[in-house]
């Protein structure tokens, strides 16, 4: 009587098993791809990434002085692909803003509509520290570019750098260097993002 309840219990557990690996196959399968939620939290997670990774390498040249020198390279996966931003974040033309104030923002727009949020259920930018205490927000000759944007609920003009998810490769370099002899800029250019502390 004992053994039989057992095997039943032990039919039943393996049956709940199996059910539950058959719904995980059906929503990780390659041809649905994952949860839109799922792919959202994975692209803010590239997002603050890059951030971090453009403020810790201008801080460590900043931290060597004038003459100082870094590379750092970062592996992007989601935060490339058009098709995902536009599916998670349900807008049409993406682009990845980069810009700076006492750190370093990263945020995901629609370009034809910008609209920035750095807290709240609609956050799509992400800031990092750096020991660079500047605030670039406003200086179109550092990035060459500047965008009309809804800020946190204000409309003011930023200086960034505009760059399509389709221009970012795997494997994104980041090169800062310290050179006084040179004005303070910023650029990206074929899969290389140089910043030039000239100050």
């Amino acid at each position: 009587m004992r053994k039989g309840q057992i095997s039943i219990e032990f039919l039943f557990l393996i049956t709940v098993l199996m059910i539950m690996l058959i719904y995980s196959l059906n929503n990780v399968t390659f041809t649905r791809g994952p949860s839109v939620d799922l792919l959202a939290t994975q692209i803010n997670i590239e997002e603050k990434s890059l951030a971090n990774a453009i403020s810790n390498t201008i801080s460590q040249v900043y931290s060597q002085g004038p003459g100082g020198k870094a590379t750092t390279y970062i592996t992007l996966t989601y935060l490339r692909n058009e098709g995902n931003i536009e599916k998670a974040f349900k807008i049409s033309n993406p682009v990845i803003l980069v810009f700076y104030s006492n750190g370093t923002y990263v945020a995901i727009v629609d370009e034809n509509n910008a609209s920035i949020y750095t807290y709240g259920p609609n956050k799509n930018a992400f800031w990092s520290y750096s020991l660079y205490a500047r605030d670039l927000l406003a200086n179109y000759t550092v990035f060459g570019n500047k965008l009309l944007v809804n800020f946190d609920g204000n409309k003011r003009e930023i200086a960034c750098l505009i760059i399509k998810p389709s221009e970012i490769p795997k494997k994104l370099k980041i090169v800062v260097e310290w050179n006084p002899d040179l004005s303070t800029s910023w650029s990206y250019n074929s899969g290389e993002l140089k910043i030039v502390i000239g100050e």
